[in-house]
């Protein structure tokens, strides 16, 4: 996570010469401007997403994950072929789910890799790792 705040500058590259990445880069708008700039890194435990979500980011770190500054939770979930997840959120929330590889249900409508879904004024977000599985990420918003 990384808060521009008051103005920063900013680069990123692959240190590995030989080796391929596959890189989202998201931005979130703050809830307020003029936050002090500062960064945060974590290492995350990949088991910990296998057949569940994890939260990497939330507004109150709780479970070890990235601070942000805005009412937003991001989740990351490993499905394995026939495995079901549920995000349940009132119907004043939304999600956007984001399939970073593999293949998934979303709430009925099958998506594959690099495939996004808005999902509003329901009250779960259902997912089910389809033929080979699939990793998503969650975002839970207002």
């Amino acid at each position: 996570r990384m808060t521009a705040g008051t103005g920063i500058v900013h680069s990123e590259k692959n240190p590995e010469m030989d080796a391929r990445v596959h890189l989202y880069q998201i931005w979130l708008f703050p809830e307020k401007q003029g936050l002090t700039p500062s960064y945060e890194q974590r290492v995350l435990e990949p088991g910990q997403r296998v057949n569940r979500l994890q939260v990497v980011a939330s507004r109150d770190g709780r479970d070890g994950s990235i601070t942000i500054n805005q009412d937003t939770s991001l989740y990351l979930a490993a499905l394995d072929e026939g495995a079901e997840v549920r995000h349940g959120f009132d119907g004043q929330r939304f999600a956007w789910v984001q399939v970073v590889s593999g293949k998934v249900d979303v709430n009925g409508a099958a998506l594959g890799e690099g495939d996004g879904a808005a999902v509003g004024y329901e009250d779960a977000v259902n997912l089910k790792g389809l033929v080979g599985g699939g990793e998503v990420m969650l975002f839970d918003m207002p």
